[in-house]
């Protein structure tokens, strides 16, 4: 007897496959996106035009993901990462400033962009002023400000957009957004998220108990050869100026410096505050207190907390969520609880608790679910985030992803780092754009460019 995932309570994958995914709805996605793209006039067959904006890392996963399309350009501040692009896409024309791609906007209808998290803005603006489609990588910005300006922009261009949170195409979020918003554990009031991820400033026997294997506690003072074809000057972007050194660069070094990134905070932040925000449908909190070790000036802390205040969104109940990196940890987690997943999510309702992390999840307690049966699957599947934003570039809709969503997400995640690095509970004001109680955040919540670099809106 095949046993019911949401009554035998054992931890569901439900990962989709590209493969799976074509298999099963292939023709009702056609069906679906045909009217809006005679609208717009474009064949669904057409291949679009693509710029890529970051070649190497992250950016060349992605730019795999879109290659059934014509890949037209390429940029990379780093020439070995553009050479290699080049290699596999000989056709498209090549730069290492992403200004001058913007010269000739005709060329291409659409733009990928998976520079480090410091420059996501700078190339973002450029495409929305230009009115083309835009896939960024998460985090959408380096800071609250941006994060705001981006999201206004998309909504003027009307263009189709989505960041790059991979997991939020997978089937298992889908399903629990499902599950939340058909109540099947009552209104929930609480929701802990928690990633054992520890990189950043941390004491070097936390370090190496967490394998940071970039262990740094303060800012180089010796200046490094510049590596061959790295264009440092182009990589530094709007953020101040330093020398060139192989703590920063290359791989994911960068994102605990508070120049070039936001840390834990933003980058898994992006993933898995990204499943309650959806769920609970969530947009601007009214309070955020964090707390942690002091705050470091140029780094990102490797272990620290956040909780959020959200007020009531129509029916719903007020909420509060609160995030833990590192060794932090929910205390029904420490006290065993429920089961000691290292990284997760878990909603507290009314009615009982849902444990989840990215491929799955269970209902709790499981003898208080015995017979229960989910609502039928509403959420319309995907084949991934690529995917699903190439599809809605053709159609004329809009991806589940996309800037008006990911915008709000991007700067309630950035907002955390700014009541840690702050040290008060902030009381914000989501108009003004500024936390009432605290001027002394102004800063953190619009940083400043280096001079020569503005964001085009």
């Amino acid at each position: 007897m095949t046993m019911n995932p949401e009554r035998s309570f054992r931890p569901v994958q439900t990962r989709m496959t590209r493969r799976r995914f074509a298999k099963l709805v292939s023709g009702a996605a056609v069906a679906t996106l045909a009217a809006p793209a005679l609208v717009r006039g474009r064949n669904l067959n057409d291949k679009l035009n693509i710029a890529i904006i970051g070649a190497g890392g992250r950016g060349s996963a992605n730019t795999n993901e879109v290659s059934t399309e014509n890949i037209v350009a390429l940029c990379d501040v780093n020439e070995r990462n553009l050479d290699q692009a080049a290699q596999r896409h000989p056709q498209a024309r090549k730069f290492v400033d992403f200004r001058k791609l913007f010269e000739r906007p005709q060329d291409f209808d659409a733009v990928v962009v998976s520079t480090c998290e410091h420059t996501h803005a700078m190339a973002t603006m450029l495409a929305l002023a230009h009115k083309k489609h835009v896939y960024c990588e998460k985090p959408l910005t380096h800071d609250v400000w941006e994060a705001r300006q981006v999201r206004l922009a998309a909504a003027k261009a009307g263009v189709a957009t989505q960041m790059g949170i991979q997991i939020h195409s997978w089937d298992n979020y889908r399903r629990i957004v499902e599950l939340i918003q058909s109540d099947a554990i009552g209104p929930i009031t609480q929701v802990h998220v928690w990633v054992s991820r520890a990189w950043g400033w941390q004491s070097e026997e936390a370090a190496k108990r967490h394998q940071d294997i970039v262990h740094v506690t303060e800012r180089p003072q010796e200046e490094m050869p510049v590596p061959a074809g790295l264009h440092w000057d182009l990589w530094i972007g709007p953020a101040p100026y330093r020398p060139y050194h192989d703590v920063y660069f290359p791989g994911p070094k960068w994102y605990r410096w508070w120049d070039f990134g936001n840390g834990t905070m933003s980058d898994l932040g992006s993933h898995w505050i990204d499943l309650p925000f959806w769920a609970l449908q969530l947009d601007h909190p009214l309070v955020i207190e964090a707390s942690g070790p002091p705050p470091h000036p140029e780094i990102a802390p490797a272990s620290m907390q956040v909780t959020y205040e959200y007020g009531p969104r129509g029916d719903l109940p007020p909420v509060q969520l609160t995030w833990y990196q590192g060794d932090n940890k929910p205390a029904i987690w420490k006290e065993g609880k429920i089961p000691q997943w290292g990284s997760g999510h878990l909603f507290i309702g009314t009615k009982g608790m849902l444990l989840s992390d990215y491929e799955k999840y269970v209902l709790l307690p499981a003898e208080q679910f015995a017979d229960f049966h989910g609502p039928d699957p509403s959420i319309p599947r995907v084949a991934g985030q690529q995917a699903e934003w190439l599809d809605a570039c053709r159609a004329g809709t809009s991806p589940s992803a996309n800037f008006e969503y990911s915008g709000w997400l991007t700067e309630a995640n950035h907002l955390g780092n700014v009541a840690y690095r702050v040290g008060k509970k902030l009381e914000w004001d989501p108009v003004a754009l500024r936390a009432k109680n605290a001027p002394e955040a102004d800063p953190f919540i619009r940083c400043p460019y280096r001079e020569g670099w503005e964001l085009i809106f």
